[in-house]
């Protein structure tokens, strides 16, 4: 949880306004309808896109769990 909160400590006020309200709108509805969200392939985890960001979180008995957020470069996947 910490190089969350240290990401959004870095990143603009704008940026952060539009990625928390990206992560309610993500947890409150549990039907992903049009959020850009794919399952990741070998695992239980799901990405879903917000800009330059990319949030990886998978499901606990009906609720989403945040993994890491991280900004999009060639290895926002690798260590997931």
């Amino acid at each position: 949880m910490k190089e969350i909160e240290k990401l959004l400590r870095k990143i603009s006020a704008k940026e952060r306004a539009g990625l928390l309200a990206f992560l309610e709108q993500l947890s409150v509805k549990n039907e992903h309808g049009n959020l850009d969200v794919k399952k990741l392939k070998g695992s239980d985890l799901f990405r879903a896109r917000k800009g330059n960001f990319r949030i990886i979180f998978h499901y606990e008995e009906k609720e989403i769990t945040i993994d890491s957020i991280r900004l999009r470069n060639d290895n926002t996947y690798h260590d997931v």
